[in-house]
């Protein structure tokens, strides 16, 4: 686990990233919170290894016995800061202050190496004005995923997915066991030590983590089940229960997705709206005629109207003159009818 799979998270999850390869910066990543999360990265690997990362030789001045110095007050000041720096202008600023004891030039050079702005530019930035806020009302977090895989769609309104933990949110807040093992597993391999590999991937696995293979690069990734907020899709012993499983793998394989998180279920689920490339995925399956609105738990205008468009076609499950209600018939298998 490298540079290069910092790279691989910002390329996947960046709808951008193509368009933004010719700014990205020596590290190979962009001046925006990619930067952030190389650093948290190099940080997590600097307590487990003692090692700093490779390149950065290149940018500063100081030896490599200074380098690991610094990165070693770096560590326990990013562990000390609640919450962690999450934009650009915070982890610069943690950098500068944990680091002014230091040469310019190194400092300067550290902070270039992560494509984080430099001193004289944060000037302007001592009073930030607060940031607005994107997100609807209710969003608890928001998660950027990995690319979906086929088999992590369990039916039309359920899907798992994975976040890699370079993201700031996640990096903050990994067990121990799991980063002892992340380490301990890459060692192994390394060592063709593959029955040890394993076993500590069942730690990593058993604590709602695991080592994903992107383009042949290592990425630990935490796992999350997401409910489709304000749907409720055929089960898949139901008539249209496979149609509409098949529909949700169509929109969602292979790709990078957008969740808003809203709650939590009962099965301990994330309640979430699920976009992929803009595409709101729960207006896809109304539309489609592969989900009833969920009324019970979501009055949202428009996912009536998506439904009602469907009925109106008589697309999807309402080519049937009277389908179940997957709600109704849920509750009939509880009652053994």
């Amino acid at each position: 686990m490298g540079n290069a799979l910092r790279f691989l998270c910002s390329h996947f999850c960046n709808p951008n990233a193509a368009a933004d390869a010719d700014s990205l910066g020596p590290h190979g990543v962009s001046p925006a919170t990619v930067g952030v999360s190389a650093l948290a990265h190099d940080l997590f690997d600097f307590e487990i290894t003692s090692q700093v990362p490779q390149g950065l030789s290149k940018h500063v001045v100081s030896s490599k016995k200074a380098q690991t110095n610094w990165y070693r007050k770096l560590a326990e000041a990013w562990r000390s800061e609640k919450p962690p720096p999450k934009t650009p202008e915070e982890a610069s600023r943690l950098v500068i202050q944990t680091l002014k004891r230091h040469q310019k030039k190194d400092v300067e050079g550290l902070l270039a190496f992560y494509g984080l702005p430099l001193p004289h530019t944060l000037v302007e930035l001592s009073a930030p004005a607060p940031l607005p806020t994107s997100l609807p009302d209710g969003v608890k977090f928001e998660l950027q995923t990995l690319p979906v895989d086929a088999k992590a769609v369990a039916d039309g309104d359920t899907v798992t997915v994975y976040v890699s933990t370079a993201h700031p949110r996640e990096s903050s807040c990994i067990p121990m066991e799991v980063r002892n093992a992340a380490i301990q597993r890459s060692q192994a391999r390394n060592a063709k030590n593959y029955a040890k590999a394993d076993a500590l991937h069942k730690t990593i696995t058993d604590a709602g983590y695991r080592v994903l293979t992107v383009q042949n690069e290592e990425i630990l990734a935490r796992k999350y089940r997401i409910r489709l907020r304000g749907i409720d899709a055929p089960e898949s012993a139901m008539p249209y229960g496979k149609e509409a499983k098949e529909e949700l793998r169509k929109l969602v394989e292979g790709k990078c997705l957008r969740v808003l998180v809203y709650g939590e279920d009962r099965y301990n689920r994330c309640v979430g709206d699920l976009y992929c490339n803009g595409k709101f995925i729960q207006e896809a399956m109304l539309k489609k005629g592969f989900a009833w609105h969920y009324t019970a738990y979501d009055k949202r205008a428009e996912l009536a109207k998506w439904e009602n468009e469907a009925r109106a076609r008589r697309i999807g499950l309402w080519a049937s003159r009277n389908p179940e209600q997957p709600w109704e018939w849920r509750k009939g298998k509880r009652e053994g009818k």
